[in-house]
């Protein structure tokens, strides 16, 4: 059998669980006998080899695998509504559509103030100055070759060789003039193309403002078209919290993932504001929408799952893969399987201040009485998942009852010739009416299992 554990604050000792005489007798298999007259309250049992199980009982919450919710990218109407409540869909399905003027306005203005960027800004023309200078050059050169060939002609060698002179003293003008006319062409070049720089970086981050100004603009325009992120099933309005403490993102089974495109990252958070109570949040077909407002949640519930706090007094003993059975507040009479998926490293804070760990376990079918199906649970219902943590075949048990702390330890009183003897003994499998005895004590021997605060070592118990 199974006992169950339940959610403790962190300074309760771990109780005992009490059991009635006859329930003693019908586990041990084994006769009780009153010590001394009729009114004695104690009690003996034999310790006797059977299965036990230890299980523990977790409050918990369905989960779904994962939730999202579209919201309007700009303020205007909800032009079109191409689904229902309730309806499922597929991942990239065209949902709603909505009709934003001042978004598309802007996305034009954008797209002018992106070819304005892209046509400004492309350097700084000026003349080839150098060309200029070298063509000047050709032109002296060839005018002093003709002097030259002029001057050779004269017949007056002195008239000559003074018209020579002239000529060459003319050129070495000439020279220190272009050499001065270099400088300042490579001057000027130098301060252009430190120009042309600035006015090309400058231009480059007016483009790419204009770029990015312009792929906003866009992309709130593209998601004026509401499509489905995953697949599931279509709910008007955002995600609401219900009234427990867990949080929705845990409640929703939230998977994470990129954004995309009308995907509010507020999905699996209450919605700040709403309508009033008793009024439908749906925004209906032809209403108007502001930047932000939920149009529609779409949620997947094609793999169920739970999210339940145990307590820091009992989560050493869970592990992936433990099974459990789990009951529903809504399925009176029903019970449901579940495994372990994982355990959360951190804690939490419970709602009675105690410290739990979440424990996340995937949910299987669900039965009634006389092999009947039990109905699919939504998510956010309320369960207790009774977790197998360890199990003992032909163990050495005692009721639990028999066992008592004593100066620190797990002990029993056997009777051995006829008095009580304390046994200090090593507990393994706790299960809800019986515990495995590990050491202290063997199959056969007889124990106190009812009354053991009234016996004292050495008493006398037939």
């Amino acid at each position: 059998m199974a006992r169950t554990h339940s959610p403790r604050l962190p300074a309760a000792p771990r109780p005992r669980l009490l059991i009635a005489l006859l329930a003693v007798v019908a586990l041990a298999g084994t006769t009780a006998a009153s010590c001394g007259d009729e009114k004695s309250s104690v009690a003996l049992a034999e310790v006797g080899r059977s299965a036990v199980a230890e299980v523990i009982d977790a409050p918990a919450t369905v989960t779904a695998r994962a939730a999202a919710t579209l919201t309007a990218a700009a303020d205007g109407t909800l032009a079109s509504l191409r689904v229902q409540p309730g309806q499922r869909v597929r991942r990239g399905q065209v949902l709603a559509v909505i009709s934003s003027p001042s978004a598309q306005d802007r996305l034009e203005q954008a797209r002018d103030a992106l070819r304005a960027a892209k046509r400004a800004g492309r350097g700084v023309g000026v003349g080839d100055l150098g060309g200029s200078r070298r063509g000047t050059d050709r032109a002296a050169a060839e005018a002093f070759d003709a002097a030259r060939a002029a001057a050779g002609k004269v017949g007056d060698p002195q008239l000559r060789s003074a018209l020579l002179l002239q000529v060459e003293s003319a050129q070495r003008q000439y020279e220190a003039a272009a050499r001065a006319a270099d400088q300042a062409v490579r001057a000027v070049q130098r301060g252009v193309a430190g120009l042309n720089s600035a006015v090309g970086a400058l231009s480059s981050a007016q483009r790419l403002q204009a770029q990015q100004a312009y792929d906003l603009a866009k992309a709130t325009v593209d998601a004026l078209t509401l499509r489905a992120p995953i697949d599931g099933v279509v709910q008007p309005g955002g995600a609401r919290a219900g009234g427990g403490s867990t949080e929705l993102a845990d409640l929703l089974g939230a998977t994470g993932g990129g954004s995309q495109a009308g995907l509010d990252p507020s999905a699996f958070a209450p919605t700040q504001a709403g309508p009033p109570p008793g009024v439908d949040d749906a925004v209906p077909a032809g209403g108007r929408v502001s930047a932000g407002t939920p149009v529609l949640t779409i949620v997947d519930t094609a793999e169920l799952g739970l999210l339940a706090e145990v307590d820091e007094t009992d989560v050493l003993l869970v592990r992936p893969g433990l099974v459990a059975t789990v009951e529903l507040d809504a399925v009176t009479g029903g019970t449901y399987d579940a495994k372990v998926r994982s355990v959360d490293v951190l804690p939490t804070t419970s709602a009675r201040g105690g410290v739990t760990y979440r424990v996340r376990l995937a949910l299987g079918r669900g039965h009634l009485g006389e092999g009947e199906v039990a109905p699919t649970p939504r998510p956010g219902m309320n369960a207790v998942v009774h977790l197998r943590v360890r199990e003992a075949t032909d163990a050495v048990t005692v009721p639990a009852s028999a066992v008592f702390s004593a100066d620190g330890r797990d002990a029993v009183w056997v009777v051995r010739d006829g008095k009580a003897d304390r046994a200090p003994v090593t507990v393994g499998v706790q299960g809800q009416d019986l515990v495995q005895i590990v050491s202290g004590v063997q199959a056969g021997d007889r124990v106190v299992v009812r009354g053991a605060d009234q016996v004292r070592d050495g008493q006398e118990l037939r």
